[in-house]
């Protein structure tokens, strides 16, 4: 037992005042003179021996009276080591994301977290509280209650490493004071390792949450093929068997279909070319993703423009009429104020360029504009780094050695979706001679001997020898066709049939606008405006975290609508695998809000006593009436 006014203690000391009283009979006795005292004396032995009992009894109710008194003003308390002279900092993450959409015991697990803090935390305690989307730095419970009964779902994920980073932040330098930090979430492993945590400046709780169901069916992605809409599925139950799957054209029904037995994947025929799709399937797990939105828009062409001094038949079939307007023209017959309105411009094995074609193509450049340099074998290398150098890319010495192309980058960008598998042992292409070439970016394509074959800077791409049959056979390797084929199509960003949100996508939008004119993004939900760049013949649309939810939104200018694009949630949460208690077992750890609260009070609780006391004086004050007025 401890005491906030130990000092007051002193006071007991008091207590010898009426023992001394009584011990020493202080009173004053007057003696009555009796002629007969025979029968007195039988009185007054009695009434002796009944009041010195009496003052014995009122003695002790008063000293227990009055040391009840100072004990309750020096005002005594019970609490834990731990609580001693330490206040409580208290930081609270409840994960918002959608697998706690999950049902639990008790319902959904984000609600009933929710109701949980609401009913635990104590009024007055200030604590602070982040979920994946909002933070409400020290704040009452009575301050946020009605945030957190409206929380909703998010599409935005913590990893576990920014989840302690982030509470870590929160927490104050106060090292006097007593630091918990409780984690509620279902402890999904492909957030990240929790395992490797290590922090003494706080107390780490966590709060796993249990679903009671852990097996999902997802739609995990949409891809076409030619007019053939393939829907993949992702399960964690043995068969998809009788799985429903439903496909809209805006809220119009236009196909239905069902799953076969141990068939993940469904095959739609679209019956039109232009569509504001949405796949739907049914299944009682986490509803997000039982749903997957995707369009069709009417495809501009784009424009690809080759400055020749060389044969250009395979960049005329790849550059295929049905996707690429293709122009091929001589730098003679060439008017360079043209060269603004195509996407892409093709540097076709010349072996001088003009200063003029350099301050051409660099303004083209500048406006948003993809250039692609295939040197010729006699090239000016003055002419061709005055072009290249602002880029970060130098032509250096040229090298008379055959050497084959080994190395592909399948992280680049133009790979994106070309190949299933990193692939080892193809038919390398083979260069008679090249030039050395340097870089600040990581190599597209490397020789054999680690020199750079193609290097690209942001939208500027540059071969390392020429591609003429003579001095190559890479015009004939499969490799081409996808490396030229994607050039072409990132120098004009169409739309794709969907976007994930929470990362970073780029369309772009063929117009030429007013340098005051902007685009918005709207759906019947509501607009915003995204970020957006401005070029001379079309914008640049950039998305990151708008638009929060799944749908199909339109880009439109002066409320014309110019193109559609969906947006989907990623499916990271599909897939529902836990970290099990075990794994979890050198952490604090419950599996309820309630038992952590219990637990943290227990720990932190300080249990003032003077109340007791100031009872206890009041029962030993009515003793002590009670003895005076009727003990005999």
């Amino acid at each position: 037992m401890q005491f906030k006014h130990p000092e007051i203690l002193y006071a007991l000391f008091l207590l010898l005042i009426p023992i001394i009283v009584h011990l020493f009979q202080l009173r004053r006795f007057q003696s009555i003179e009796f002629t007969n005292v025979k029968y007195l004396k039988r009185v007054a032995m009695q009434t002796r021996k009944s009041s010195v009992i009496k003052k014995w009894l009122t003695l002790i109710t008063r000293l227990l009276l009055l040391a009840a008194l100072i004990l309750a003003f020096a005002q005594p308390y019970l609490a834990n080591k731990k609580a001693l002279n330490q206040a409580l900092e208290l930081v609270i993450y409840l994960d918002n994301s959608f697998s706690m959409n999950a049902n639990g015991t008790n319902g959904k697990l984000l609600k009933r977290a929710a109701q949980n803090l609401i009913t635990e935390i104590p009024e007055q305690q200030k604590f602070s509280l982040f979920t994946n989307t909002s933070i409400y730095n020290s704040v009452t419970i009575n301050d946020i209650k009605s945030e957190l009964i409206e929380l909703d779902y998010s599409a935005t994920r913590l990893d576990y490493k920014a989840v302690l980073l982030k509470g870590k932040q929160l927490f104050s330098k106060d090292k006097s004071t007593l630091k918990q930090f409780v984690f509620v979430s279902d402890f999904q492993k492909n957030q990240g390792d929790l395992t490797n945590y290590n922090d003494s400046n706080y107390t780490l709780n966590l709060v796993k949450l249990i679903p009671e169901n852990t097996s999902n069916i997802s739609i995990d992605s949409l891809y076409l093929n030619n007019n053939d809409l393939h829907v993949k599925l992702n399960s964690q139950l043995n068969t998809l068997e009788n799985l429903s799957v439903s496909l809209f054209d805006n809220d119009n029904l236009i196909a239905k279909s069902a799953v076969t037995e141990n068939n993940n994947n469904i095959v739609f025929t679209l019956p039109i070319s232009i569509i504001n799709g949405k796949v739907v399937i049914e299944d009682s797990g986490l509803i997000y993703d039982n749903s997957m939105f995707f369009n069709i828009n009417e495809a501009s062409k784009i424009k690809v423009l080759t400055i020749n001094d060389a044969e250009d038949n395979y960049l005329k079939s790849i550059f295929s009429e049905d996707e690429f307007t293709y122009t091929s023209k001589s730098v003679n017959q060439l008017n360079f104020s043209t060269i603004s309105e195509y996407n892409l411009v093709v540097l076709n094995e010349l072996d001088n360029l003009s200063s003029a074609l350099i301050v051409s193509l660099n303004s083209f450049i500048n406006n948003g504009g993809s250039l692609l340099v295939i040197p010729s074998n006699e090239i000016s290398l003055n002419s061709y780094n005055q072009l290249v150098n602002r880029y970060n890319i130098n032509f250096n010495d040229k090298i008379k050695l055959a050497r084959s192309v080994t190395t592909i980058n399948f992280d680049h960008p133009i790979y994106s979706n070309v190949f299933d598998k990193n692939v080892t042992n193809f038919q390398y292409p083979k260069v008679n001679n090249f030039y050395t070439v340097s870089s600040a970016q990581e190599p597209v394509l490397k020789l054999e001997d680690t020199n750079v074959f193609l290097t690209c800077n942001q939208n500027v791409f540059v071969f390392a020898s020429a591609l003429n049959t003579i001095n190559s056979n890479i015009t004939n390797s499969p490799l081409i066709v996808p490396t030229l084929y994607n050039i072409g199509k990132q120098s004009l960003k169409h739309p794709k049939l969907y976007y994930n949100i929470g990362k970073e996508n780029k369309i772009d939008v063929d117009i030429t606008l007013p340098s005051d004119a902007i685009l918005k993004i709207n759906n019947a939900t509501g607009s915003f405006i995204p970020l957006q760049q401005t070029y001379s013949n079309k914008v640049t649309i950039t998305t990151t975290e708008q638009p929060a939810k799944a749908g199909t939104y339109s880009i439109q200018y002066n409320d014309q609508s110019l193109k559609n694009i969906s947006f989907n949630y990623t499916r990271k949460e599909s897939v529902l695998e836990y970290y099990s208690t075990e794994e979890l077992k050198d952490f604090n750890l419950s599996t309820s809000i309630p038992t952590l609260f219990n637990t943290i009070k227990n720990d932190t609780n300080v249990n003032e006593l003077w109340k007791w006391f100031v009872i206890f004086a009041m029962v030993f004050l009515v003793l002590e009436l009670l003895i005076l007025k009727y003990y005999k």
